[in-house]
């Protein structure tokens, strides 16, 4: 297997140094080309057709990475900060590790090339403050992003952050994404991701869309509502569930009355339930059905 990077921060400290007008197209071709077909699953093009369309700019901002006509001389700190190579041959490491988990128990992976890639975040967008400062997206096997406000924390949380994204990676070349995708479902693969990260660089470094929720909120509060939503479909009516009620609003997504992150954090504490339960390791279960997973699981609920 082969993991590349695409390093970002020489591409950022070119932006930052062209005109204005110069740096989108930096951003586009130099950046986000690499990941053209993981834009192009979700049908989103490198340029719009027209002016003002949408397009890979657009739709990386509303991820919450940074813009590039914002990656200017305030920027030039956060940049430094990602020229570490042993930060990025960290990474490297991270996923190659991930991975190897797999191919070690004999799995046989059929995607053999990974890029990734570590980009910056708008420190004014909702969803990274919520998140202390990093997120990850690696749904379309072969690509993982990551992207933060480059501090001690995050960077120090990246790499488990990464294993996150990587266990997405490979359970998504065995279980085929849908968009009708069930909050059951995706509980399950966020709980399986996380358990994976948390197995591998240990409880402490588990993400703030676990650590925030505390146990007796989930039992008494969020438990009940998750499990009688866990049949309903569709990202935008998964939103508030997965993300939260604030979350929901920002995206004018319908609310149903949960915390931050609640969606994640009660995946996780289901994903751990199972495995002690079954005795299976996070490994082997990343490949398991969903519906599997939740009929083993199912006494979770009445704890």
């Amino acid at each position: 297997m082969k993991v590349s990077a695409v390093r970002s921060d020489r591409v950022y400290a070119k932006i930052m140094s062209a005109p204005l007008e110069k740096r989108n197209d930096i951003y586009r071709y130099e950046l986000m080309m690499p990941f053209e077909r993981k834009w192009a699953c979700y049908h989103i093009p490198m340029k719009a057709k027209a002016p003002g369309g949408y397009d890979v700019i657009m739709a990386s901002e509303r991820l919450g990475h940074i813009a590039p006509t914002k990656v200017d001389e305030t920027q030039k700190h956060a940049i430094s900060l990602l020229s570490d190579d042993t930060l990025w041959d960290e990474c490297e490491r991270s996923i190659q590790r991930s991975l190897s988990c797999f191919t070690e128990q004999g799995i046989e992976l059929p995607v053999q090339d990974y890029l990734f890639t570590i980009l910056l975040a708008d420190c004014k967008d909702p969803y990274i403050i919520l998140n202390e400062g990093y997120c990850g997206d690696g749904g379309i096997p072969g690509y993982i992003f990551s992207w933060l406000l480059p501090d001690e924390h995050t960077l120090s949380h990246l790499p488990a952050a990464l294993a996150h994204e990587a266990n997405h990676n490979v359970r998504f070349q065995f279980e085929k994404w849908k968009f009708d995708i069930t909050l059951g479902e995706m509980m399950v693969s966020e709980g399986l991701a996380e358990n994976f990260a948390t197995f591998l660089y240990g409880e402490e470094k588990a993400g703030p869309w676990v650590t925030k929720t505390d146990l007796k909120t989930l039992h008494d509060y969020i438990k009940p509502i998750i499990h009688e939503g866990l049949r309903v479909q569709g990202m935008e009516n998964l939103n508030a569930y997965l993300y939260g009620d604030e979350m929901a609003a920002l995206q004018n997504y319908p609310r149903v009355g949960l915390p931050y992150c609640a969606g994640y954090a009660c995946g996780y504490h289901f994903i751990k339930h199972y495995l002690q339960k079954t005795g299976k390791n996070v490994v082997e279960a990343t490949l398991l059905p969903a519906q599997e997973i939740l009929d083993a699981g199912e006494d979770f609920w009445n704890e």
